[in-house]
Formats: C-alpha cells, sequence, structure tokens
C-alpha cells in the first residue's frame, strides 16, 4: 500500500514523500527461499513506484524473517501498536548507498566496479533467473524450486578468465543462442548480476563438499556437478539476481548499437563502464543504477 508524507501509527513517526508498507508476510517456504522471491518482487514493485523508504511490522516471534529481511536492508526502526500487540517496524530506505551487495539490493553501482559479459546455455538460463523468460519460453520450465525462487545463484562452468572476476563485480548475463538458429538474432542479454564469491575446484577438498558449497542455488543436478567435478578445472560463481533487462538486447543490437566488439569470445569477456551502462539504459533498466552514475 502507497502512503504519502507521514505514517503516524508508527512510533517513531515515518516521514517521506513516498512511502510503501509492505503487507504482513505469511508465507509457506517449505525450504524453497519464497521469502527470497517476494522480497525480490516487492523491490521491484518499489523501484515502479518510486518509493523513498519501504516498511513492513512484524512480530518479534518471527526470527527468520527478520533475519532475512534485514539481511537485505531493513532496519529496525520503531513499534506499532494495535489491539494491545505490539509489532516491530522494519524500514528499508531506497535512497541511500552503505556499499554492501546484499542491505543495498537490488541497486548496483558503476563506480569503482568492474563489468562483463557472461553467457549461459538456454537449457539452464531461465531455470536459474525466472524473471528473465524470453517472450517465446514456456514458463512451465519455472518451477517452485530453491535455486529459481532464490536471489543468490551459483554458477558452475570451466570458462578461461572467470577466476579473475572478484566480489563486488557485476555480470551482464547473455543467454546463448538456440540449436539451429544463428546468434545474431537469437542470442541475447537478459540479466544483470552481482558477484558475491568465486572459487576455484582446487579450494574444494572433495565433491562432497563442492556439492555441499554449490547445490542449494544451482540449476545443475548431483548428475551435472559430478560431471564437472570429474571433468576438472571448474569454477563456481556465487551472485545475487539484480534485474532482468525489460527490454532483452540480441546480439546483433550488442554490436551495432552498443559497440560491443564482434570478434569477442562470447563466453566471457569485460564491459567498459559506457558499454555496461548502455546495455543497461537500452534494456529499459536505467533506474537499478544508483543516480548520479551514468
Amino acid at each position: 500500500m502507497e502512503e504519502k508524507k507521514i505514517v503516524e501509527d508508527v512510533i517513531p513517526n515515518i516521514v517521506a514523500e513516498r512511502i510503501l508498507k509492505v503487507g504482513t508476510f505469511k508465507i509457506d517456504a517449505h525450504g524453497t527461499r519464497l521469502g527470497e522471491q517476494f522480497l525480490k518482487i516487492l523491490f521491484d514493485y518499489a523501484i515502479d513506484k518510486n518509493a523513498d523508504v519501504c516498511y513492513v511490522t512484524i512480530f518479534e516471534k518471527y526470527e527468520g524473517l527478520i533475519k532475512l529481511i534485514s539481511r537485505y536492508g531493513f532496519k529496525e526502526w520503531g513499534i506499532k501498536e494495535k489491539d494491545g500487540k505490539k509489532e516491530k517496524v522494519f524500514l528499508k530506505n531506497m535512497r541511500t548507498y552503505v556499499g554492501d551487495i546484499y542491505e543495498d539490493y537490488p541497486f548496483v553501482t558503476c563506480k569503482g566496479t568492474r563489468k562483463y559479459l557472461l553467457s549461459v546455455y538456454p537449457k539452464y538460463h531461465t531455470k536459474l533467473f525466472p524473471e528473465s523468460i524470453l517472450t517465446n519460453e514456456s514458463r512451465n520450465i519455472i518451477k517452485d524450486i530453491s535455486y529459481t525462487n532464490s536471489i543468490q545463484k551459483n554458477y558452475v562452468c570451466s570458462i578461461q578468465g572467470v577466476e579473475a572476476i572478484k566480489k563486488g563485480d557485476l555480470l551482464v548475463m547473455y543467454r546463448t543462442a538456440e540449436n539451429g538458429r544463428t546468434a545474431e538474432y537469437s542470442a541475447v542479454a537478459t540479466t544483470v548480476c552481482t558477484v558475491t564469491d568465486v572459487r576455484q575446484q582446487d579450494s574444494f577438498k572433495s565433491f562432497e563438499d563442492f556439492y555441499s558449497f554449490t547445490s542449494r542455488y544451482t540449476v545443475f543436478d548431483q548428475e551435472d556437478l559430478e560431471f564437472w567435478y570429474r571433468r576438472g578445472g571448474l569454477k563456481v560463481i556465487s551472485m545475487v539476481y539484480n534485474f532482468p533487462l525489460k527490454k532483452r538486447i540480441v546480439r546483433h543490437e550488442l554490436i551495432e548499437r552498443i559497440g560491443l566488439n564482434r570478434d569477442n569470445y562470447w563466453g566471457f569477456f569485460p564491459l567498459s563502464d559506457d558499454e555496461f551502462v548502455d546495455i543497461v539504459m537500452q534494456g529499459q533498466a536505467i533506474e537499478y543504477i544508483r543516480q548520479n552514475e551514468y
């Protein structure tokens, strides 16, 4: 619910130009991280409405929910009392930047960050990034499972060079061409993510260690992960799924309009600040970049 100027039934009052009240979370998550999915929907709605702050009231006993929203930037603000019952009030300021990937989520910052294009095969793409589904794909491929609902994602590959990626770097996810179709008009940039960790295979003591770290947030099943582990030279890129590009950008436009080099290896390559901003702007998602950074 949208409110304006002042919320007087909260102590202390909340004062802002545009205030978004979040309905109470009642989620039967059954292990699939639906709470994160609801937060993603909430933040996208708040950005669409240009909200200055969002707030939610929660009873103190819901410790898991409080921990979740606190991770993503909600701060304890005050108390709301109704019918003799007190609820804690948590508030997220959509205008502040604290320099933390999770607390600043879903916004990204261009200052001091490196940017890359990273490819993902079509059969994995939309299961991992459900909001980035293409218009010609069936929504039946999206399931209520952990890696689909979670903001956190684990991507496994053996692409040379990705070990140079560091925490805080930004990734433009590039869905490769469908079998039998030319990349020029079917390969497409769809999504922006922020890297939270990168690990190489030799950092894991065993397959069990690798599987335990990777499996909760990845589209790859145990058989896939066993294949990658036996093959060797794998890397695991942990990231948060910040936002989809509202307008997907095909390879032809990335080259002809953005100016990306046709001769690049399109599995993975760096982007300049201007190229990244142009991609986000052409993708009609510029509101997710911090103001005054483009």
